[in-house]
């Protein structure tokens, strides 16, 4: 059973809906999970190229007329069943997507090209739950550094950084890359939906010190300096099992 204060936490995570533009699921949702210390480094990427990478049935979303590309990583922690205790040795983990920004039917979300988590055994469990593509990588982090090396894919990231200012008033496009409330998957040519939810990303300025990245999926090649960057402190999420669309 939860604790009054867990209770009332994820109380407070339903009563802001200031950014969601659709309705919560109507079934109760099945996960909870802490998203911390999140590092977002934001691309413009040509259309063409993100249409190659996307299952049927979904469209890229543009933002004034650029389509976007983000790496986000950030650590994982006490991610569980609704109704379980989160166990530190799966539950905590550190983890890289790269994702881009979709839409289907008018309901805007994010489409995970890749996805990497530093424990072996947390990739399995949530690729096995989930079917959201997770492997393992060999990923590490300290207060000011963020590094990955991913060698079966060639991939590799080394980030050494500064948390700035918060930035209290937020761009349209800061809110478009960050405020998005669910998720796709295509899987054996059929899509799937997770809704999730959270309270609005404080968001802060991000100041780099080092940054070596090569992330090459198809067409795709993330090897320069972003052209945006936030970092966050975090957010608690509630999430929906997967439901096809």
């Amino acid at each position: 059973m939860f604790k009054p204060h867990l209770m009332t936490e994820i109380q407070e995570i339903f009563t802001q809906t200031k950014y969601r533009t659709f309705d919560f699921p109507k079934r109760k949702w099945q996960y909870y999970q802490e998203w911390n210390k999140a590092i977002f480094l934001h691309w413009k990427v040509p259309v063409a190229i993100l249409a190659e990478l996307l299952p049927k049935g979904i469209h890229i979303d543009t933002f004034e007329g650029h389509a976007y590309v983000s790496l986000v990583a950030f650590t994982m922690e006490k991610m569980r069943p609704r109704y379980l205790p989160s166990l530190a040795c799966v539950s905590d983990f550190h983890e890289i997507n790269v994702r881009t920004y979709v839409v289907k039917d008018n309901k805007p979300g994010v489409y995970f090209i890749n996805i990497e988590a530093s424990k072996k055994l947390s990739a399995y469990l949530a690729k096995s739950f989930s079917g959201l593509p997770y492997e393992k990588s060999r990923i590490s982090r300290s207060a000011s550094t963020y590094t990955s090396a991913n060698k079966k894919k060639d991939f590799h990231l080394s980030i050494a950084y500064k948390k700035g200012e918060v930035v209290v008033d937020k761009t349209a496009l800061d809110l478009w890359l960050t405020e998005r409330y669910c998720l796709y998957l295509g899987e054996q040519n059929k899509l799937y939906c997770f809704d999730i939810h959270h309270k609005e990303w404080v968001v802060n300025q991000l100041l780099l010190e080092r940054l070596e990245l090569a992330y090459s999926i198809g067409g795709l090649q993330l090897a320069k300096e972003p052209d945006l960057m936030h970092y966050s402190p975090g957010v608690k999420v509630l999430a929906w099992g997967r439901e096809r669309v």
